[in-house]
């Protein structure tokens, strides 16, 4: 059976290393849009910088609350 906090350490490094090469290799002028959900226990914090990537991120949000419930629920 897997390690999973070895796994789970491993996945934060390699995001950081996913977040680290897209900053060197984008380009100023780009226009990135994006958003971001933050858990806090259930309760989800959406942010974005526009409209779409916020109901995205909201529905994502939901998405996760709901699958927390019903993990721990079970």
């Amino acid at each position: 059976m897997a390690d999973f906090t070895s796994f789970g350490v491993l996945l934060i490094f390699v995001g950081f290393a996913v977040v680290t090469l897209s900053l060197l290799t984008s380009r100023k002028d780009a226009g990135v849009k994006g958003s971001g959900v933050v858990m806090i226990g259930p309760v989800p914090i959406v942010f974005a910088s526009d409209a779409k990537w916020a109901s995205l991120a909201l529905f994502l949000a939901i998405v996760l609350v709901v699958l927390m419930f019903l993990i721990y629920m079970v």
